[in-house]
């Protein structure tokens, strides 16, 4: 059943609900209003504790369905299903939340309502807990209200109330779900679908009519630092905790109506140990990256969509030496290092007919001008490649992704338009390694197909010369090693090692590696510290490879 939004202009008096036959009137207060300062000394706040309070959530799968698999996202108030649908014989993501009453939903609709009233911060209060501070507003309405509710009832308006003020509204689950990838609506009354990291893509039982899509494409819209309206419906940015949203609004571009495009990303992200955990490298291609971004050699990591180059890229640049200065540059932010001399550069569009729109041609001009070490470029697609290949062949170390399937393919596109990189150029960059999302049995996965490395120009040809320094053999699931790199070659001659000497440090990365894999060491400030370490006191670290938590204290 639907309920009228009940709203209540600032003349009138407000309205009192009927409550049920089991709820407890209070006295009502003898001055009506906000009740925004009281006198009397608060009762304690108590908080919900589903091993106390039980669950909140009581619904049952439908008669069509098998149950698969059962997770909590928020334990005892918003539980994820994976179901088999017998009727259409796939499987779907059922999100269950709490249940209200007809009373309970007028209630908590009266509440959203009056709220925007007495939500007028003091200066005192904005300092203050947002969780605390709405649930004392919600008490201080229902006191108005006339109205006291047991504790159950009161915790699901509790979860409604943050769901809805701090957090996402109906997706607010979906983006606290570790499990979700991508997060696509494709239009009004039609169900969201999800890319799962286990069950891939899967359909939800979660649609918006029309009106809540657009208010939550404002909210999202609005959260991200961007303006969408009918005159620029598009819109592409970073929300808060950093994942990535493209968005349409109304029926201009897209006829289904609003649409978004949610692509999650880790709080934390990826780094080489988890990559090696995942089998996406091998510890000897971490090691072998370890070693090239120690000296200083280009890299980009291509790969289709969803590949992972992202991910790749911001893990081996854990690696880059303490000190060192780092230049990211992106159109939206995802990037994340533990590394204090570190400009994080982001593109902006113009905010005004008279603003101008900084682009990454723009940003890349002025990294050049900072003088660093190392440049990060989130990804090249145009015009600021010409100008990326610049910095490497003036001795810059930079790091990119580009969307390409293999090496020829890559080399076709730079050297095309709208990327116009001379030949001669393209000689600068030291390493190409290969990704793809394949498929492992029924699994699908990210795996680096082949690390290439490029030797210079056939003066006979007038084509690059590539050297396989590592393949992917799919049979056994392995990256393997080919015996021979012009990197290893170029290090050992400019640092006056032997081969012996080479052999004996990469072994020694190699056990460091696998003692933090072993010794579960794998959340990002932990490992960066590790390798900084390594880079000032490398003895000194070795001598706690048993417990490398005591290098780091």
């Amino acid at each position: 059943m639907k309920f009228p939004r009940l709203r209540r202009r600032k003349e009138e008096e407000p309205r009192v609900l009927t409550p049920p036959p089991d709820a407890r009137p209070m006295e009502p207060p003898k001055e009506r209003g906000r009740l925004l300062s009281r006198t009397k000394p608060e009762a304690p706040l108590v908080e919900y504790d589903p091993g106390t309070h039980g669950s909140l959530v009581d619904r049952e799968l439908p008669e069509e369905y098998d149950l698969i698999e059962q997770y909590w996202v928020d334990e005892g108030c918003s539980q994820v299903n994976i179901a088999y649908n017998r009727r259409t014989k796939q499987e779907e993501y059922i999100l269950y939340e709490p249940t209200l009453t007809p009373f309970e939903y007028e209630l908590i609709e009266r509440i959203f309502d009056d709220l925007r009233d007495v939500l007028i911060l003091t200066d005192a209060e904005l300092n203050e807990d947002k969780r605390l501070l709405l649930f004392r507003k919600m008490d201080g309405l229902l006191e108005e209200y006339g109205i006291h509710l047991e504790l159950i009832p009161l915790f699901k308006l509790r979860y409604f109330l943050i769901r809805n003020f701090i957090g996402w509204s109906r997706i607010d689950p979906l983006m606290k779900d570790p499990n979700i990838e991508d997060i696509s609506c494709d239009g009004n009354e039609i169900p969201l679908f999800l890319y799962h990291r286990k069950y891939r893509n899967i359909r939800t039982n979660i649609q918006f009519e029309e009106e809540a899509l657009i208010s939550l494409a404002i909210k999202l819209a609005q959260r991200s630092g961007k303006h969408v309206s009918i005159g620029t419906p598009m819109i592409d940015a970073t929300l808060p905790d950093g994942s990535r949203l493209q968005l349409s609004l109304g029926r201009e571009v897209t006829s289904r109506g609003t649409s978004f495009t949610i692509r999650k990303f880790r709080e934390e992200p990826f780094t080489p140990i988890e990559l090696m955990e995942y089998h996406t490298f091998s510890p000897e291609a971490l090691v072998y990256f370890w070693f090239a971004i120690e000296n200083n050699k280009s890299l980009i990591f291509i790969g289709g969509t969803a590949s992972g180059k992202t991910t790749s890229l911001n893990a081996v640049s854990l690696f880059i030496t303490p000190l060192a200065k780092v230049v990211s540059i992106e159109d939206t932010r995802e990037i994340t290092l533990y590394h204090e001399n570190w400009i994080a550069s982001v593109t902006r569009e113009s905010v005004s007919e008279a603003g101008a729109t900084i682009d990454m041609f723009a940003l890349l001009k002025s990294a050049m001008r900072q003088r660093p070490e190392y440049i990060l470029v989130g990804e090249v697609r145009g015009n600021e490649a010409q100008t990326l290949f610049q910095a490497m062949n003036t001795g810059h170390t930079t790091f990119s992704t580009m969307h390409a399937g293999s090496v020829d393919a890559a080399i076709h596109r730079l050297e095309s338009e709208p990327l116009n990189v001379p030949r001669n150029m393209l000689q600068a960059l030291n390493i190409i390694s290969i990704q793809a999302l394949i498929y492992q049995g029924t699994a699908r996965v990210r795996r680096c197909q082949e690390i290439v490395e490029v030797i210079g120009i056939d003066p006979s040809t007038g084509n690059l010369r590539v050297n396989n320094v590592f393949t992917y053999d799919p049979v056994r699931d392995q990256l393997n090693y080919t015996g021979r790199s012009q990197v290893f070659a170029s290090i050992t001659e400019r640092r006056g090692w032997t081969r012996e000497k080479l052999d004996e440090e990469i072994a020694i990365r190699k056990r460091l590696l696998i003692a933090m894999h072993e010794q579960r060491i794998r959340d990002y400030r932990s490992v960066t510290r590790i390798f900084q370490a390594y880079y000032i006191d490398p003895e000194g670290v070795m001598a706690y490879i048993d417990d490398l938590r005591q290098a780091i204290v």
